[in-house]
């Protein structure tokens, strides 16, 4: 099995596993979930949030991310790369979007966007907050390791793979990343509290992050 044919493989499992999740009801609607929480439109919460295990991501300006800085705010996680030629510039232009929605709230307790770079080879931190920036100031940009990323991704049910493109041998640059797709919705605790499957709706999400703010003070 190429690298390719496994990324995909992989990326269909993932989804397939959640499909089943949501087919069963374990991801079942959001109004009976968890009653604290109101009915919401494009976010698919979970019964229960999903505690994270401890994780450590360098931030475009040096810092490290951890769950403590991420607590207090609903944040929206996602993983892409710069080089990425549609899907990540599309769903950060989204994002931006419905982050415009929100501009209002206090800073204290505004919803977050988090994109992590599973490109570290070629994404230094300063490389992908530039890329993140370019569409909204107030997304953050992260990356790590490989190693690390792996244990990022896998805690919230996400894949990325290396796919060499066909001049790899001669030009080790040339390779793309196949990563998930879905946002990942992380509550104030810095927990894995939903998620959101493309196609994006901005309006929905604004909506939805915007009522989940609300409901958390």
């Amino acid at each position: 099995m190429s690298k390719r044919t496994l990324g995909v493989a992989l990326l269909v499992a993932i989804a397939a596993v959640l499909g089943v999740l949501a087919g069963n009801r374990l991801l079942g609607p959001s109004t009976s979930n968890n009653a604290r929480w109101p009915a919401t439109q494009a976010v698919t919460l979970l019964p229960t949030p999903r505690p994270l295990p401890a994780f450590s991501l360098r931030q475009s300006d040096g810092t490290q991310l951890t769950q403590g800085e991420l607590r207090g705010h609903w944040t929206l996680a996602f993983l892409g790369f710069t080089y990425c030629p549609d899907v990540c510039p599309t769903t950060l232009a989204q994002l931006a979007q419905a982050q415009k929605q929100w501009a209002a709230l206090a800073d204290s307790v505004r919803p977050r966007v988090l994109l992590v770079s599973v490109d570290p080879e070629r994404d230094s931190p300063i490389r992908v907050g530039e890329y993140a920036h370019a569409f909204h100031r107030d997304t953050l940009a992260a990356t790590a390791d490989i190693p690390a990323l792996e244990d990022f991704a896998r805690a919230m049910s996400l894949v990325f793979i290396k796919v060499p493109g066909e001049h790899f041998k001669d030009n080790p640059q040339d390779y793309s990343m196949d990563h998930s797709a879905q946002l990942i919705v992380l509550d104030p605790q810095a927990r894995m509290a939903g998620l959101i499957q493309p196609p994006f709706n901005p309006q929905a999400i604004a909506a939805d992050m915007l009522a989940l703010t609300q409901a958390s003070k």
